[in-house]
């Protein structure tokens, strides 16, 4: 282009460059006078040095750089070889097609792809992938849970890592990603919170109702009388030692069942991942104090006294 880095033809000083990268020149447009030589080229380089792959890898450069890995992702690729002095007088190769990465290093990037897979399967973003795998590298390091399976570990740091950034997940959620067990996988997060001094945050009702009442395709007003069905049953503590998901999943049936929205107990235990009976037992300790718990504007499709008595 024109005056490119101050550039120009002396005798066409307004005609537009043209930059050959095959040759590095800039050419006059008007006269062909090379005006400037030994330009860099941006573009991909085509040439290799592998002779993998018949000879077809045309990557610049290695992966991205990994600062939670000891060598910084940085590890030599021994290739194969063609020459005669890669293999000795008796024709053995010399030297094996390797890669020189140290045991803790190969641990961690397996565990590393082991959350991104989990993570992509439930469609989480990169930042609880970042924030689970610096907590993996921390329990790795501190060597407090050897003999655990690293699936099982690296579970559980994806489900801390969930409650953490405030958009936590059941685990049985995590558990239909994994390999392992939801015994298993309990038992690492327990040992990570006391080993480790990570805290989370208690699950509330709240943290599930957008998500539940989104994939059960539900209006906006069931979700927000669902929301306040289940904060006030905790508050005026109707439903004592019930955890938060079933209490979320028996207002959602609640406030579903008085609007044309319905949905069934068993639409909901399977996208809550609890028992039927579960929904149920939290449902009929609410129905008594029904009238208390809805919202003041909610508009009763089926009134309280003809809602489902389990």
């Amino acid at each position: 282009m024109s005056g490119t880095a101050g550039v120009a033809c002396k005798f066409h000083p307004d005609a537009t460059l043209i930059e050959d990268y095959r040759a590095g020149d800039q050419i006059c447009s008007e006269c062909g006078l090379v005006v400037g030589d030994r330009v860099i080229d941006v573009g991909s380089e085509w040439r290799t040095f592998s002779n993998e792959k018949g000879g077809e890898d045309k990557s610049r450069v290695g992966g991205a750089e990994n600062t939670l890995l000891g060598s910084s992702d940085l590890s030599t690729i021994i290739g194969p070889g063609r020459g005669g002095a890669s293999f000795s007088s008796d024709g053995n190769a010399m030297y094996n097609n390797r890669r020189t990465v140290s045991s803790s290093d190969r641990t961690l990037i397996n565990a590393f792809r082991t959350i991104s897979n989990m993570a992509d399967r439930i469609n989480l973003p990169k930042t609880i992938i970042d924030r689970a795998n610096n907590l993996f590298k921390m329990v790795s390091d501190g060597k407090n849970l050897k003999g655990r399976a690293n699936d099982a570990i690296a579970a559980a740091c994806l489900y801390i890592a969930c409650r953490q950034e405030g958009v936590p997940r059941t685990f049985k959620e995590i558990v239909a990603v994994s390999t392992v067990s939801k015994k298993e996988i309990g038992r690492c997060f327990k040992l990570i919170l006391k080993a480790h001094d990570t805290s989370v945050e208690l699950i509330t009702t709240g943290d599930f109702m957008s998500r539940f009442c989104g994939t059960l395709s539900l209006s906006r007003d069931v979700q927000k009388a669902a929301t306040s069905i289940a904060k006030k049953a905790v508050d005026l503590d109707i439903v004592p030692g019930r955890s938060p998901i079933s209490v979320a999943a028996a207002a959602i049936y609640m406030a579903s069942q008085a609007s044309d929205d319905k949905r069934t107990q068993r639409e909901i235990a399977d996208i809550a991942g609890v028992a039927d009976v579960t929904i149920r037992q939290s449902y009929k300790l609410m129905l008594p104090r029904a009238a208390e718990l809805f919202p003041q504007d909610f508009k009763f499709t089926t009134p309280i006294e003809n809602l489902p008595q389990n």
